[in-house]
């Protein structure tokens, strides 16, 4: 396996517990939000649309994050703030913890999201981009087949909450391992095609 193809499947290895993590909570998390916490269905509906609104508003702004600050270190520090959005899912009570919860969740998916497609750009010469994005596609898609099911069946046989807490230490490993064996690609300079 040559270098290029090594990253992007280290990558990939290293998101993809959020992948099914992310899948796990969101199978179940509007029944949880209704039954649980006891939120109005606008509230739950005010809930998601905040968290993809930090998208629209901040998007370039916090894809400028991994330009500044490195793909490697934007990564890790969402991955770190995924594990402590789980957590606080699986605490938070009432509509007044979950809403702040929720914007961190919407401004760490939008920044994740382009740290990550930017490393891939950065450690993939032009002929394998796509691929490459196809790739950790895949893996997101991955995610979401296993997380759905498993989500739904550990939901009904140990409660919502504590599959939160789960899928937040699954999160934690997918950190660990991107502490350790992600690297930081070489920026390739303006106008290089390659």
């Amino acid at each position: 396996m040559n270098s290029e193809r090594k990253r992007i499947y280290t990558l990939c290895l290293c998101i993809l517990p959020l992948m099914v993590c992310s899948g796990l909570v969101y199978s179940m998390f509007s029944l949880y939000l209704f039954e649980v916490v006891k939120l109005t269905k606008t509230q739950i509906g005010l809930l998601y649309m905040v968290g993809s609104a930090m998208g629209l508003f901040f998007g370039p702004m916090l894809g400028r994050l991994s330009d500044r600050f490195g793909r490697k270190p934007v990564i890790l520090a969402c991955l770190a703030s995924f594990a402590v959005i789980f957590v606080g899912y699986a605490l938070g009570r009432s509509y007044a913890i979950l809403f702040p919860i929720q914007i961190l969740e919407g401004t760490t998916w939008v920044a994740i999201g382009a740290a990550s497609t930017a490393y891939i750009a950065d450690s993939i010469s032009s002929s394998n981009r796509g691929w490459a994005m196809g790739v950790y596609q895949q893996v997101a898609s991955v995610g979401w087949v296993i997380g759905p099911a498993v989500g739904g069946f550990l939901s009904d046989a140990i409660g919502s909450s504590t599959t939160f807490l789960m899928g937040a230490a699954l999160v934690a490993v997918g950190l660990v391992l991107a502490l350790f064996f992600v690297k930081e690609p070489e920026r390739k300079p303006a106008g290089d095609g390659a």
